[in-house]
């Protein structure tokens, strides 16, 4: 993903540098097939049985997180997306490439206002050398965990994490990240960028979004990339997912990556007739946001 800290332009919405996660890349969406052909046992995964990926799939395996994948979902150039089967049922895993091999180049402008006590370790994130680009993984991960489980013990519709909720049990999937699959194995649910939709379900989507976003920033978040891309419908539904960049009020570029949210919604919803203008999504979401919240989710034991 890009770093940029300017003030956003309907061409922002279409670099592709912008749309590396699987679930976001900006090219048509591969089809799943209904009865996927092939199907590979854990330990054949890819040719290469030495792979990285391999060992990383055996692993969710070992810890029971998972019994045996399904189908590849999506490539992209920031991770691989796979169907997979666990014991409580359909999995999404999220498998994400090394930082050495991946096009993600800065994320700082997501990362600024964060406290790091450890200098050196500090230090060699922002130098970005081997060591630090581990350690950033690390945090990349770990942190779309964390956020996935404050918003879906908050109400918000996500995608339940299926690691945690304490760190040292997601820690253990790192590069990967665990969670319940939306729609089923034969139908996925589609981003809302590749849904076909009804004047009435389109009108129903957006307020949906509108909500969303806001319940977002009633807990004091900023997407940093909220549009019809990172949005699935499934049952009339809106799920909201890829959370790693997740940014806080603590941010500096905080209200610059909320007004870029605002204008993404509304540019990427007008292949679905939906025409309103950033400043006008920004103050309505705002507003919004001064409502009630969703009801919490009890966590059970």
């Amino acid at each position: 993903m890009s770093a940029r800290t300017h003030a956003p332009s309907e061409q922002d919405w279409t670099d592709p540098d912008w749309l590396d996660d699987p679930w976001t890349a900006n090219e048509p969406r591969r089809r799943i097939r209904r009865k996927p052909v092939g199907r590979r046992q854990l330990a054949q995964l890819t040719a290469d049985e030495d792979s990285e990926q391999d060992d990383v799939i055996r692993r969710l395996k070992d810890l029971g997180h998972i019994t045996d994948v399904v189908a590849e979902l999506k490539s992209g150039k920031e991770a691989t997306a796979y169907v997979a089967r666990g014991p409580r049922g359909s999995v999404l895993v999220k498998l994400y490439r090394d930082l050495q091999a991946r096009s993600f180049k800065d994320d700082r402008v997501y990362r600024a206002g964060q406290v790091i006590l450890d200098v050196r370790a500090a230090k060699a994130m922002h130098n970005r050398t081997r060591k630090g680009l581990e350690m950033l993984q690390q945090d990349w991960v770990l942190s779309e965990y964390a956020h996935l489980w404050t918003l879906w013990t908050a109400g918000l519709n996500v995608p339940e994490p299926l690691a945690g909720p304490h760190p040292t049990a997601y820690a253990d999937t790192i590069p990967a990240v665990l969670m319940r699959l939306i729609g089923t194995e034969d139908h996925v649910a589609p981003r809302l960028s590749d849904a076909h939709l009804t004047p009435e379900q389109a009108r129903s989507a957006w307020e949906q979004s509108l909500d969303g976003m806001a319940h977002l920033l009633r807990l004091g978040y900023a997407h940093g990339d909220y549009s019809t891309y990172n949005l699935l419908w499934q049952e009339d539904t809106v799920t909201i997912i890829d959370f790693p960049q997740l940014s806080t009020r603590q941010n500096p570029h905080f209200q610059g990556l909320l007004a870029r949210d605002a204008q993404s919604l509304a540019t990427s919803f007008r292949k679905h007739g939906i025409h309103a203008d950033s400043q006008s999504v920004l103050r309505d979401v705002q507003r919004r946001a001064q409502g009630p919240a969703p009801e919490p989710r009890l966590l059970l034991p």
